[in-house]
């Protein structure tokens, strides 16, 4: 049985899917990374290497209150972006219940935009 490894968008780790796995998977469906949360829309489910997935957007946890939320696409375009102590550039988003700003990382990837389709 073949297996398909693909690097999630946002935090490269390998996502494993077996032909059985790819067989039950509908376009429209949703996978999620088990280290970083990110949702992954399937958008082309065939056989082989025939299997297509779109980032939807990112769950982080707020520092500040603890609570979990969905970081969009539209919150990243919005998001101011500042340089970091460590000089790496960051975007500021505000969290939806305690209003305080966290500061998002993301590592450059082949797609400069994090929320974007691979």
């Amino acid at each position: 049985m073949a297996t398909l490894e693909i690097e999630c968008p946002v935090c490269g780790e390998v996502l494993e899917l077996s032909d059985q796995d790819r067989a039950e998977l509908q376009p429209g469906d949703v996978i999620v990374c088990d280290s970083c949360n990110a949702e992954m829309e399937v958008t082309r489910s065939g056989g082989g290497e025939d299997f297509e997935l779109e980032l939807l957007g990112i769950l982080t946890t707020c520092p500040n209150c603890g609570e979990e939320f969905e970081v969009t696409e539209d919150m990243l375009a919005t998001a101011p972006t500042v340089q970091a102590d460590d000089g790496s550039e960051v975007s500021i988003v505000s969290c939806p219940h305690c209003q305080a700003g966290i500061e998002l990382e993301f590592e450059d990837g082949p797609d400069t935009n994090p929320l974007s389709s691979q």
